[in-house]
Order: C-alpha cells, then sequence, then structure tokens
C-alpha cells in the first residue's frame, strides 16, 4: 500500500478488510490463530472488537513475512517504520480534538528575513485562533512558525539528517517532539494529522511537500484541506510559482482548472489564516461510505441552497442526487452534525473543493440575513 493510500484509509476510516493475493485478511492456520488471539487477550484486548481485528491482521502479516523469506533489511524497515508511526499516534493522541496545521518552509531563512516573520505572525495567529503547527523542528521557517504559535501550541516531527541535527529552541526538550527515521513515515503523519497545510518559501524539501499535499487532495487519496502559499508583503516566490503553474502545466493541459482551486497564494499572513477559518466556517469533515460522500457541517442549509448545489455540481454526482439527511448507520463520529451526502463520481476533486466554498458561503449568506 503507498503512502497516499494510507493517508486515504486512516483519514476516511473505511471498514473493508485487506487482500492479499486473495486472502480475506482473516487467519487460516487456527493454531497461529490461537496463539495470536491468547496474545491479545494477554495483552489486555478485547478479541471480540474492531481493534482487535487489526491487531490479528497486523500480527498475521508480520508472521507472513518470514513466510515470504524477507530478509533482514526488509525486515528493519518494516519493523521500525511501524514503531515510528505507533509512537507518533501516541503523541498524538491526546491533541486528537484540535485542528491542526502543517508549516513548511526552507530552513535557512534566517530571523531578520521577512518570510521569517510573516511565518511566525501566522503561527501566532493560528494559535490565537484555537489551533495548533506541526512543523519539521527545525531552523528558519520551521523556527519562525513554532515561535510564533508557541511551545503549547506546537508539535515537532523532526528528519535525522546529517546536516540538520538540533531541533528549534521553541521546540526542543517538548514531548511533542518526534523524531523520525524515515521520510515517508514523518511525511505521512504530516498529512494525517494536519486539517490545512501552509508553505512559506523554501527549497526541494518545500515544494515536494506542497506538491505532495496537492497530489494528495487532487486524486482524493487524502481530504479536501485548505493549502495556502504564503509571501511576505512585496514578495512574490509563490506568486511566480502560481504563473509556472498556470503558464506551463494548465496551458498544456497537464492538469484541469479547477484544479487551481485546490490552493491560495497569499501575500500577507494575516488573509491566509483567514481563509483556513474560513474554510471550517460551516463545513466540518467529510468520509466515505462505499461510493457515498459524506460532508458533515456546523448548520445545515436551506432547502434552495441544496437545489443550487444540485445544479452547480452535477457533474460531481454520480447517481442520484445531493441531498441533506441525517447520518448513514455506518457513520460512529459526529453524528449530531447535519450533513449532506452524494454518490461521488470521484473525479475533479478541484471542483469538490469550490463545492465546500460555496457550502460556506451559502452559511455567510443565510447569517447576513438573519
Amino acid at each position: 500500500m503507498s503512502e497516499a493510500e494510507i493517508v486515504r484509509e486512516l483519514r476516511e476510516q473505511h471498514t473493508t478488510n485487506p487482500s492479499d493475493n486473495g486472502h480475506n485478511g482473516q487467519d487460516t492456520d487456527h493454531p497461529l490463530s490461537d496463539a495470536i488471539q491468547q496474545v491479545i487477550v494477554e495483552s489486555g484486548g478485547d478479541p471480540q472488537t474492531t481493534s482487535a481485528k487489526r491487531i490479528r491482521e497486523l500480527i498475521h502479516t508480520a508472521t507472513k513475512l518470514l513466510a515470504d523469506g524477507a530478509d533482514d533489511g526488509e525486515l528493519k524497515l518494516v519493523s521500525r517504520s511501524i514503531k515510528e508511526l505507533r509512537y507518533a499516534l501516541k503523541i498524538f493522541r491526546p491533541y486528537q480534538g484540535t485542528p491542526k496545521i502543517s508549516i513548511f518552509g526552507s530552513a535557512r531563512t534566517q530571523e531578520d528575513h521577512p518570510t521569517y516573520q510573516a511565518a511566525s505572525d501566522f503561527g501566532k495567529i493560528m494559535a490565537e485562533s484555537g489551533w495548533m503547527v506541526i512543523t519539521g523542528a527545525g531552523g528558519g521557517i520551521m523556527a519562525a512558525g513554532n515561535g510564533g504559535a508557541g511551545r503549547e501550541a506546537s508539535f515537532g516531527v523532526s528528519i535525522r539528517l546529517p546536516f540538520e541535527t538540533n531541533a528549534n529552541q521553541h521546540i526542543v526538550g517538548d514531548p511533542k517532539l518526534i523524531n523520525f527515521r524515515y521520510f515517508f513515515t514523518r511525511k505521512l503523519m504530516f498529512m494525517w494529522q494536519s486539517k490545512a497545510v501552509a508553505l512559506f518559501a523554501g527549497g526541494f524539501g518545500t515544494q515536494d511537500e506542497g506538491f505532495e499535499a496537492l497530489t494528495l487532495v487532487q486524486t482524493g487519496k487524502a481530504p479536501t484541506i485548505p493549502i495556502v502559499m504564503v509571501d511576505a508583503p512585496g514578495l512574490t516566490y509563490w506568486k511566480r510559482w502560481d504563473q509556472y503553474v498556470r503558464e506551463e502545466l494548465l496551458t498544456a493541459g497537464l492538469i484541469n482548472k479547477e484544479d487551481l482551486s485546490l490552493y491560495r497564494v497569499y501575500d500577507n499572513p494575516q488573509d491566509a489564516a483567514q481563509h483556513v477559518l474560513d474554510f471550517y466556517r460551516n463545513y466540518h469533515s467529510q468520509r466515505f461510505v462505499n461510493d457515498t460522500l459524506i460532508f458533515r457541517m456546523h448548520r445545515p442549509l436551506r432547502d434552495t441552497q441544496i437545489e443550487a448545489l444540485n445544479e452547480e455540481f452535477a457533474d460531481l454526482v454520480k447517481e442520484g442526487k445531493i441531498e441533506q439527511a441525517g447520518p448513514m448507520e455506518q457513520e460512529k463520529s459526529h453524528r449530531e452534525l447535519p450533513r449532506i451526502r452524494f454518490v461521488f463520481a470521484k473525479r475533479a476533486y478541484g471542483k469538490l473543493r469550490m463545492m465546500i466554498d460555496r457550502i460556506n458561503e451559502m452559511d455567510k449568506a443565510n447569517a447576513d440575513v438573519a
């Protein structure tokens, strides 16, 4: 399973069973199955729960590595990856109810640079708005983001590199600092734990993180989230990047016009932060139940507004129509929230982002009338 597929499965909380060349995910070796069951019991787990089922699958998969003839290097990679993910989840778990934004940018940006101050201001605004920030824990923009947000509202997900060995002073020694050996596990946590992404000027790493976030959202492998590119006033790093995307990628037909809606470019941190907050004005979250896409919202829409959504976004609907309804039986979380749902055609995710914008605009219109 690729990193992108992992993000989708974890964030949407699908309940489908994994397959392995036709294997249905259930143990067929009864002596081994009984032994695994006993391990779960002795570890304090209830064998009848869904969690125990997942643990059985995990242990069974690990034992199959032996039968596959995996060498020590392969086993080390799998083992260390699982250990890193387990520990990172343990650190993030107490803060599940707090929204988080990942901040990316160059480690080389100096404190007297306007972009450093913009990142610091951005982190401060987000923390004051009840958010936490996640950075790579290094210097430059990462230090600015952590410093602006403050230690209590900061996470650091550090990578072991020969030329970047120390965490910045705002996160060093904090229990929310996590050290990773592998880029792919670290990048997974960035996307999995974030409800938004902010990018400041940076090099290859920043470009990599930005394009990966865009790719995951564009392909539906991660839920739609706000992605903002932020310059300091008067600077043009992201403005010129946007020009390249439009002139080279869009003109050549390498992306669709709707894909441009997956990100926003700002020349000041205040507007960028407000865009992130406005994205969650009424929209809350999404999940799939089979092919049905569900948007949870803070407040219901009017019937006329649902009709308008059906007219504007009919090409996103595979069959039936967009409807406002209660939670489906398979939904276990946020059942108290109103929602809309429809059978999604699973394409044009850029236009799906436009639909979320319209939902928020409609909510603002309702508030203005009231």
